[in-house]
């Protein structure tokens, strides 16, 4: 379906379901990862959950990664789907 050159791409933006900026990365065989997903759900510390169930208090709402078919995630990699369809057809 591509032919770029590129092997991956990331962008960070802000996740406010975490309340925090994340690195959203793309392969180019589409499939993706954030650095929000490994570091809230994969590998948190204490630390880490602490500092989220904070921020959820004060924010006076449930604060969770909602993992790698989130649309903040999905989103980006439609992006780069359709600008990469863009070029094929051009």
């Amino acid at each position: 379906m591509t032919t770029s050159d590129w092997q991956v791409t990331a962008t960070t933006i802000y996740c406010d379901a975490v309340d925090e900026d994340v690195t959203v990365l793309v392969n180019k065989d589409w499939s993706t990862r954030c650095t929000g997903y490994r570091k809230y759900v994969e590998s948190p510390t204490k630390d880490i959950l602490s500092a989220l169930k904070k921020r959820s208090k004060k924010a006076g709402r449930n604060m969770a990664c909602e993992g790698p078919e989130d649309y903040r995630v999905t989103d980006y990699r439609d992006k780069l789907k359709a600008e990469e369809e863009t070029k094929v057809k051009s």
